[in-house]
């Protein structure tokens, strides 16, 4: 049994019904000998009450004589509770004891309930929250007025808010359910729905077909006043369910997703097995996630699936497709084969982030989204890179750590390493091992081995030992690169791993096997090798600077010697644009660790030529943002420093222009709001003047503020706000009816430069005026340009903060604000708010805060002369 004690977990194993060899390995929470077969669920909800009652009858299978029960429960209270044989005969009532602190309910009997099939039937009631935790409300602003919706968030231990259960992932039941209603209101499952009674009053009764096999944090539910719209994808009734009136702006979701399921069913070898799959828009948002694959009917907020013309950028849109792909990918991958456990999250996480960009990169090869692959490997990298980084498959014992557990290496590693393994076995043999781990899994569970099982086989070469390498320990390889004189018309290089370790660079390195590609500038031939052992080596063939990560598939930071450096940075303007992305990037972190100079990637900046790809563009510009944050309280070299960095960006923005051109490309709208954000961040009077100018004339001129410059522009015009126009924002914000423009304008409320106004945000967030689920939005926003602030402020405030925020960012939301701190007494604060506020294992959002706030301090002090310098001679 794991039970919840403070500093101390206990870990057991499953006894059940599936595979008592895989079970022998799994951790759990609960007491073994008692596992699930089938929920048969009724329940009626009470949105004006934020209620409901329920009884359950779960089908149960007992390996051994037992006189209790234990099944996971949160803030439910029992009314009820007797055991009855297969047949229906009662064998008892039970008393019921609860558990609190470790969320389970104990059911005893008089007499021990005999092995064999038995039938638990439960009458209880419970919560409905207003964050997006088991069976939620969300309300939002119509122009009827105000409209409550309801909806379930179960991912990844909330079920048990909404029904007693074996809440765990290896428990797969079939689900039979049964709601009462508001008659005229839509009522969604994860099933159809195969029968609607009417009962007079004003109540229906709504029953779903059964569902297949599905672990508790699958199940799904909605209610609300919404509109449907379907299209048939072969025998699957594809769905978009919106609040009334918002379907048109749903269309981009439903027309990407139909091609999507298709490929998929493809990809995978096995077709979507239910028949229907629903992707639901809720206004609102979470702290903890965006969207949900609840199997055939995926939740989104509104930011994640509507593509409204008056707000959405083409970043937005791009962003709908991806995740519409991330979510669909899971019910396959998570849905039809389920980690046994949440220490294998990876293999729902990282793979649907690398199926995402998988279908995008078929269906929209406009978009160039490979190159965004670079951007997520950095995202990995600055976690993995300080001595707070977890293995990728990771050890979890407790509900926090499972919450924790949802981060960018979980994600963005995850997909890195997947990426990378792909490019070794090759794209055919890679599909072929996951098709065949599908068939094998297909309804059941899985860890990461069972993957790596299959595509050995499918690929006739070793890779389990490589991605045990990348899976099973922390941390980021370093290759160093040394090239020799080419001859015979092949340059030698040789390579030697070390690793790259932003707050330990002395610790003796990690051992991997990687995984290296090279080429030559400008060449086509890819030359590749193994590194083992720390050595490895590679002819390559042509002469001149060899780029190695080419085509930046490994995960693996690369250090050039200066020579080598100098060479690649010579050719900078002619590689490949996804090869610039890695040079740059790699150049910049290596650069603030003190391993070369800092002034390398600024180099390559200023070498980027003006028709580089748009996303190249992007990382000049978060790279100059980057450092005008550095210099906080410096405002002589600030000023020096953005009026370099506006110069170099200034005539890339004047080739974009604040007007959309007919047929261009997605990547260029990106650029133009990604410019227009940067260019007010640094100051640039023209760009800042421009947007306040568009924004007073919104109401009288419609082209004034175009839809994909509307987030952009209340970007500009919110950070550099005066009293006068904070007020004027908010003025809009209290009177915005549409959820997704009104949430905006209270983010950018939030987003001022301007002490004072970020203070009065603070306290605005805290009172019932933007809503229930921003508040938290606004804090966090606070905190991009007031860390200290945010903090302080939320410490000061904690239970109405954390109030504010749902139960699975609890442990994390309030630690996380100081991360982008750079003052030393941030850690101390950060550490005594833990130790008095968190169990001894859920701290772990804490400690990557104090080593981010360390490892910030110690960048900007060894950074910062140098960059300081570097503007001198370029001014």
């Amino acid at each position: 049994m794991l039970v919840f004690a403070a500093g101390s977990t206990l870990a057991a194993t499953v006894a059940p019904a599936r595979s008592a060899a895989a079970a022998a390995t799994v951790t759990t929470q609960l007491p073994r000998g008692v596992v699930p077969t089938h929920y048969d669920l009724a329940f009626t909800p009470d949105a004006d009450k934020l209620s409901f009652t329920a009884s359950v009858k779960i089908d149960i299978e007992v390996a051994a004589p037992t006189r209790t029960i234990t099944l996971q429960a949160a803030d439910l209270t029992f009314a009820r509770a007797q055991i009855a044989g297969p047949g229906g005969a009662n064998e008892g009532a039970a008393k019921v004891s609860v558990d609190a602190q470790a969320q389970t309910a104990t059911f005893t009997f008089d007499k021990p309930v005999a092995k064999g099939a038995h039938v638990l039937a439960i009458d209880y009631s419970g919560k409905i929250y207003k964050q997006a935790a088991g069976l939620f409300a969300l309300d939002y602003d119509t122009a009827q007025g105000k409209k409550r919706a309801l909806y379930t968030q179960f991912e990844n231990s909330d079920a048990r808010r909404f029904i007693p259960s074996w809440d765990e992932p290896f428990f797969k039941a079939t689900y039979d359910v049964q709601v009462t209603v508001p008659t005229g209101q839509m009522a969604v499952g994860n099933m159809p729905i195969s029968k609607t009674q009417d009962l007079g009053g004003g109540k229906s009764k709504v029953t779903f077909a059964t569902s297949p096999r599905m672990s508790t944090y699958l199940l799904f539910f909605a209610l609300g006043e919404f509109d449907r719209a379907t299209a048939k994808v072969g025998d699957v009734e594809m769905g978009v369910i919106t609040k009334k009136g918002d379907l048109a702006k749903a269309d981009f979701a439903l027309k990407s997703a139909g091609p999507i399921l298709q490929w998929y069913n493809d990809y995978f070898g096995a077709p979507y097995p239910l028949p229907k799959l629903d992707h639901i828009a809720a206004p609102g948002q979470s702290q903890f996630f965006g969207a949900m694959e609840n199997w055939g009917a995926i939740f989104y907020f509104e930011y994640y699936l509507l593509d409204d013309p008056a707000i959405s950028t083409q970043a937005d849109r791009q962003a709908i497709y991806t995740v519409v792909a991330h979510e669909m990918a899971h019910q396959w991958f998570g849905d039809l084969v389920t980690m046994s456990w949440w220490d294998d999250l990876w293999l729902n996480e990282g793979f649907a982030s690398w199926m995402e960009s998988r279908a995008a990169e078929r269906f929209h090869p406009e978009w160039n989204v490979q190159l965004a692959s670079v951007a997520n490997r950095e995202t990995a990298m600055g976690l993995d890179s300080l001595s707070t980084a977890h293995p990728v498959v990771q050890h979890v014992e407790t509900v926090d750590q499972a919450s924790q557990a949802f981060d960018a290496i979980t994600y963005e590693k995850g997909e890195a390493v997947i990426r990378m393994l792909e490019a070794y076995v090759g794209p055919d043999a890679w599909r072929d091992g996951v098709r065949a781990y599908i068939k094998a899994h297909a309804h059941g569970s899985s860890t990461t081995d069972d993957l790596w099982v299959e595509v050995e086989k499918a690929a006739g070469k070793p890779i389990t030992a490589i991605a045990h390498d990348f899976t099973l320990q922390p941390g980021v390889p370093l290759i160093t690169v040394d090239a020799g004189a080419c001859a015979a018309g092949k340059t030698p290089v040789t390579l030697t791993q070390g690793e790259f370790s932003r707050d330990k660079p002395t610790k003796t390195p990690l051992a991997w096997r990687v995984p290296v590609s090279a080429q030559v500038a400008g060449s086509s031939t890819v030359a590749k090798t193994l590194v083992e052992g720390g050595k490895g080596s590679l002819s390559v063939a042509g002469c001149g600077p060899v780029v190695v990560n080419a085509g930046q598939a490994g995960y693996f930071r690369t250090l050039y010697t200066p020579k080598a450096f100098a060479g690649v940075s010579a050719s900078f303007a002619k590689l490949p644009a996804i090869d610039q992305l890695g040079v740059i990037s790699d150049a910049w972190a290596l650069g603030l660790n003190g391993q070369q100079p800092v002034t390398d990637a600024l180099d390559l900046v200023m070498a980027t030529p003006a028709d580089a790809d748009p996303q190249v563009w992007g990382k000049v510009a978060s790279i100059l943002t980057n450092i005008d944050g550095m210099y906080d309280g410096a405002p002589a070299e600030r000023a020096a420093f953005r009026k370099l960095a506006v110069a170099r960006l200034s005539p890339v923005f004047q080739q974009v222009g604040w007007t959309a051109k007919a047929g261009e490309p997605g990547p260029v709208a990106t650029l133009r709001a990604t410019l227009i954000t940067s260019l007010g961040t640094l100051g640039d009077a023209a760009v800042i003047a421009e947007a306040k100018r568009r924004y007073a004339a919104d109401k009288t001129d419609p082209t004034a503020v175009p839809g994909p410059l509307r987030k952009p522009i209340l970007a500009v015009v919110g950070r550099n706000a005066d009293a006068a126009a904070w007020d004027a924002l908010r003025a809009q914000a209290q009177a915005e009816k549409t959820p997704l423009i009104r949430d905006q304008l209270y983010t950018q409320l939030a987003s001022a430069a301007d002490p004072a106004l970020a203070a009065k945000a603070l306290a605005l967030a805290l009172t019932d005026e933007p809503s229930e689920t921003l508040s938290a939005n606004m804090i966090s926003t606070v905190d991009k340009l007031h860390p200290d602030m945010a903090f302080d402020f939320a410490v000061a405030h904690k239970d109405a903060v954390n109030g504010k925020v749902d139960a699975a960012s609890r442990t994390k939301f309030i630690p996380s604000l100081a991360k982008a701190s750079a003052d030393p007494a941030m850690v101390g604060k950060v550490t005594a708010y833990a130790a008095a506020n968190l169990p001894a294992g859920s701290r772990g959002e804490a400690g990557k805060s104090v080593a981010s706030i360390t490892d910030r301090i110690k960048t900007r002090k060894a950074a910062l002369p140098q960059i300081t310098a570097w503007t001198a001679k370029k001014g």
